[in-house]
């Protein structure tokens, strides 16, 4: 049982404030890694909540390989998120306040393989591409990571 699961045995559905960790996982087309969840059946981040013990970096290397059957390499921090359009209502009545830190991942190895318990599916997106139905809580954080990439982009000044 996850450190989450057991506070959720004492508090029941009251909003709890969870750190944790997501990934931008980035591949050689520079596209952006997303699972269709099975919890809200929407599109995230791979991430999840950081357990007793772990460095956030820790949590977003777990996370990565438990979702996704892949090892990531080196990581670059991107930011850390939290405030109001990070909490979120979970289908099953849950309240999270979640602060997340978001690390990218351009180099990893191993097979993609989603978790079952977790998602339907991951799939690799184009930037221009991404599905409407994004998992709130990851929402902004997605659409920071585009904006930054267009800002970025040779043809954008």
């Amino acid at each position: 049982m996850s450190y989450v699961q057991e506070l959720r045995l004492l508090v029941g559905h009251r909003p709890l404030i969870i750190p944790g960790s997501a990934v931008l996982i980035i591949d050689r087309q520079n596209r952006l890694l997303l699972q269709h969840r099975k919890d809200n059946q929407r599109w995230g981040l791979i991430g999840g909540s950081m357990e007793i013990g772990e460095s956030l970096e820790e949590t977003a290397r777990r996370e990565a390989f438990e979702e996704t059957g892949l090892e990531l390499e080196q990581l670059e921090w991107f930011g850390l998120f939290s405030g109001k359009n990070l909490i979120y209502e979970c289908p099953n009545g849950d309240v999270v306040v979640n602060v997340v830190a978001v690390y990218i991942a351009r180099q990893f190895r191993g097979k993609l393989l989603p978790d079952s318990q977790e998602a339907h599916e991951v799939r690799f997106f184009n930037l221009t591409q991404l599905p409407l139905d994004l998992s709130p809580p990851d929402k902004p954080v997605i659409e920071q990571y585009v904006q930054s990439v267009i800002a970025d982009s040779p043809t954008s000044s």
